[in-house]
């Protein structure tokens, strides 16, 4: 058995689960050399919501970003997370423009693009699975992991072979909503390792306040490759403690190799970072509890506040238990989709309608019909024509891949942003955020903000 490598997640993933992805790249600059130094298989630093929330609120350019953390972390590999045909935006983008974002990607200093699609249908990931692998880089394909009927270890192996045979690396089981528990998780990464040749990669969260076990069992499963974050930014909607799942296998044949000292050090960087966030109201203490309620409801639990917040906004809250017995009737319905962004706000915003208006489907959201016409890709379990025509009426169903009726789309984005563009990448960004793009490209232009160049960054902060 190989020892156990280990993904830090605290540049991305475990600030987007605990403060909305706020954290500046000031904060991250004084650690990065330490970080580069512990030997991490690789640091997840770029993608997910870090784009959005760059040019959103914290006026950075995402692309500087990425190339200051390149030049601070030349010795680890850098990792991002991608929406398949959904880019780091919210809708299906045509081929040319994924392939030139997986492109630049690679150019400005990522090594792994971990892929995945909300609907698990591979036909989204295929064009960004062929852009990594043309430009080197590192293709690892995530399965959206979900609970149900039709969710069965067979069902993750057939996707999990159709995975490989993409063309992909490496796959990561992604738990996302932490509904995985620890024997499921143990015969699931054994299955798949017996399933597949390539690498598995365990990818969970602490809500449950399960995640450290579940990785326990994948180990001795043999996982290959497990996501943390570093102990002030761990637990609660987070992940497992880095440093203590360092310490659990010490001295095994799993033993990862790092040196607990070494994070020690980088972890008192961290813990002044966590204390700011909570003196400065950023970091709500709540976020780092336990909920077990995405296991009771079978639910994620951001799905779980957002349905509370739109039945108190329509004076309903006492229907909450109504709404949660309906969700899973409307995911049937509509194919069993996993529960993850944008299905999840998808099903439970049409839960909330069938429950208030008191008739089911009496009223459709835009997005819902959406779902179920195919806009979104092949659902897992395909959708009975009598409730595609209760839903679309005579409008027709798209069954082939969604992306096939774009038109490419980078020389129309290039002349839309032409007046703001100082770089190539600016296309890109432009692309996925039409309305927030030029606000901020308008703000960088006038150097409202101090973080416009890796000297200016560097001349701010003192090394840890």
């Amino acid at each position: 058995m190989a020892k156990l490598k280990i993904t830090e997640t605290v540049l991305r993933d475990a600030h987007q689960s605990l403060i909305a992805t706020r954290m500046p790249i000031e904060d991250m600059l004084p650690a990065l050399s330490a970080m580069d130094k512990i030997g991490f298989y690789s640091a997840e630093v770029w993608g997910g919501a870090t784009f959005d929330s760059c040019i959103r609120f914290l006026g950075e350019d995402p692309w500087e970003r990425l190339r200051i953390i390149r030049k601070e972390m030349p010795n680890t590999k850098l990792q991002m997370l991608f929406r398949g045909q959904n880019m780091l935006g919210y809708r299906h983008y045509a081929d040319d423009l994924v392939e030139y974002f997986v492109q630049k990607s690679i150019a400005n200093g990522i090594d792994i693009i971990r892929i995945f699609d909300a609907l698990n249908d591979i036909r989204n990931l295929e064009t960004a699975i062929k852009a990594a692998k043309k430009e080197q880089g590192h293709a690892q394909v995530a399965i959206s992991y979900t609970t149900g009927e039709v969710f069965t270890e067979e069902y993750y192996i057939n996707y999990a072979k159709a995975i490989e045979n993409a063309g992909a690396d490496s796959i990561c089981i992604k738990d996302m909503a932490a509904l995985l528990t620890p024997y499921e998780t143990g015969r699931l990464v054994k299955a798949l390792k017996e399933a597949v040749k390539i690498p598995i990669q365990l990818h969970t969260h602490f809500t449950s306040g399960l995640a450290d076990m579940c990785i326990m069992q994948a180990v001795e499963a043999g996982v290959d490759i497990v996501d943390t974050a570093m102990s002030p930014l761990a637990l609660g909607t987070s992940h497992a403690p880095t440093e203590s799942i360092v310490a659990a296998f010490k001295g095994t044949e799993y033993d990862t190799g790092l040196d607990l000292v070494a994070l020690n050090e980088l972890r008192g960087y961290f813990m002044g970072l966590r204390k700011k966030y909570i003196d400065s109201g950023l970091l709500d203490p709540s976020m780092l509890t336990t909920d077990t309620n995405a296991l009771l409801y079978q639910v994620p639990g951001g799905m779980l506040s957002n349905l509370l917040s739109q039945l108190k906004q329509a004076g309903k809250e006492d229907q909450l238990e109504e709404v949660l017995a309906e969700v899973p009737r409307v995911r049937k319905d509509s194919g069993f989709p996993p529960l993850v962004t944008p299905t999840s706000q998808i099903v439970g915003t049409q839960a909330v309608f069938n429950i208030i208006t008191g008739e089911r489907y009496k009223t459709v959201t835009k997005e819902f019909k959406g779902l179920v016409k195919g806009e979104y890709g092949k659902t897992p379990v395909e959708i009975s024509e009598e409730f595609k025509k209760k839903i679309l009426g005579d409008e027709e169903a798209i069954t082939c891949r969604p992306a096939d009726l774009l038109q490419p789309e980078f020389e129309k984005m290039k002349l839309e942003c032409a007046e703001w563009c100082q770089q190539e990448e600016d296309i890109l960004t432009y692309a996925m955020f039409p309305k927030v793009a030029p606000k901020f490209f308008e703000q960088r232009r006038n150097k409202r903000f101090g973080i416009d160049s890796h000297a200016d960054v560097a001349n701010k902060v003192v090394p840890i």
